[in-house]
């Protein structure tokens, strides 16, 4: 097949990228391997920050969608809910299809599929409607985050694949810090429509891209033969898997962690502590500049150094202390506390986030050559559905207090350490 024989041709300029000097490529070889992998790498990172686009552009527009269309604040909440439940359930969905029908028709069918379900959200004339097509926007846009994990684990693997997941780290935690100001700005010139116009826009772009740039990455002699019931089966196997099912259930729980804090930050610090939309905006910032950072140290100074496993046990411990710092201070162990300290203990949780979340899917995904697609689906779906159930506890108790936020995060943390310590068993295992 010629996207195979161009993959391979993908395959080896990367190779020869990351090799090093000494490996017989000449200096216009190695520039032109440079950029290949520099064109995967934006477009990996494109496909895997078209979801919180999709989900962060709309956030501003929930009030105006309310009025336009004659619907309950609750009910308009559901489109949101739809998305995010349409992207945890098309992962598992599109991650076998990958398996066997190869990463890009697949891709290019969902990237399709969410181009057609977007464009109709702009005309959406009722909120039920709205809700349906926002279902499908998320199935479609599963495709992007789940083929582009199982596209790294074809490329990469060991050192490399947690280097390569950090880099896209940096170009996927940009999305939901500049989503809500693109929105914003949108609608200074249009409508609410004018949102699902533009994600339309960046749909069509991206689709194009994929096509031009992004080859076949699953040769077919790798490609899985069976149906829905060899799927099933495979994802049983993984699950069985002791050591994959740890790390997928500790990234997730830490991914959850992450998820209250999303859910609960604009409460806590604008309501709680009284800070003003601004300042939420630019703690907001920071705390995702400090993931994002940490996120590149993990990729470009300890993989390699130290092992995965290590890195991934410190973040979750800083995790840990992090979560528990926060519970006594929201708790009033140390009397009252100013915002200062709160944001402080919010900052160091998600800068730790950057060690926890790429080296879990790289662990997890190292085990899972034969079935990356499948692997990579259950590994989204956890992270989506854990992070769901976690984010409405954050507010049970009302809105004069912010122990509930802690306390989720101090079970979810905790949980993703024991379960890298009970089922992992790093110490028994090189990384």
């Amino acid at each position: 097949m010629p996207e195979t024989g161009v993959s391979r041709a993908q395959h080896a300029d990367i190779s020869n990228a990351t090799a090093g000097p000494g490996t017989g490529a000449g200096p216009a070889a190695t520039a032109a391997a440079r950029r290949t992998a520099l064109l995967v790498t934006l477009v990996l990172g494109g496909l895997t920050a078209l979801p919180p686009l999709s989900m962060d552009m709309y956030l501003p527009a929930l009030p105006a969608v309310t009025d336009a269309l004659h619907a309950p604040a609750a009910t308009v909440q559901l489109t949101l809910t739809a998305c995010l439940a349409g992207m945890a359930l098309g992962q598992v969905v599109v991650g076998p299809m990958s398996d066997r029908w190869g990463r890009r028709r697949p891709l290019l069918l969902g990237m399709a599929v969410y181009v057609f379900a977007t464009a109709i959200c702009v005309f959406a004339p009722t909120a039920e409607l709205l809700i349906g097509f926002r279902l499908l926007q998320g199935l479609a846009g599963a495709a992007g985050i789940v083929i582009a994990r199982a596209v790294v684990r074809d490329m990469y693997d060991g050192v490399e694949m947690a280097k390569f997941f950090s880099t896209l780290m940096l170009i996927s935690g940009v999305a939901p810090i500049v989503a809500p100001l693109i929105g914003g700005q949108v609608l200074r010139f249009t409508d609410w429509r004018g949102i699902f116009a533009v994600l339309t826009v960046v749909g069509v772009v991206l689709t194009l891209v994929v096509w031009k740039w992004l080859h076949e990455t699953l040769p077919p002699e790798e490609r899985h033969t069976g149906g829905i019931g060899e799927a099933l089966r495979t994802m049983r196997g993984l699950l069985g898997d002791r050591v994959f099912t740890g790390y997928m259930i500790a990234g997730s729980l830490a991914f959850a962690a992450l998820f209250a804090y999303v859910s609960a930050s604009p409460f806590v610090v604008q309501a709680i502590y009284g800070a003003s939309p601004q300042t939420f905006s630019l703690l907001f910032g920071i705390n995702s500049i400090g993931l994002i950072a940490v996120g590149q140290i993990n990729g470009r100074l300890l993989v390699g150094r130290i092992s995965l496993d290590k890195a991934l046990g410190f973040g979750l411990g800083v995790i840990v202390l992090a979560a528990v710092a926060l519970l006594l201070m929201t708790s009033g162990v140390f009397g009252e506390v100013g915002l200062v300290p709160v944001a402080a203990g919010l900052f160091v949780l998600m800068s730790a986030m950057g060690l926890a979340m790429p080296n879990t899917n790289a662990q997890a995904l190292m085990r899972t050559k034969h079935a990356a697609g499948s692997a990579s689906a259950l590994l989204g779906t956890s992270s989506f559905l854990i992070g769901a159930v976690a984010s409405p506890l954050v507010g049970i108790a009302g809105e004069e207090t912010a122990v509930p936020m802690a306390v989720v995060q101090v079970v979810c943390a905790v949980g993703a350490m024991v379960c890298f310590l009970v089922l992992c068993r790093p110490w028994q295992r090189q990384s």
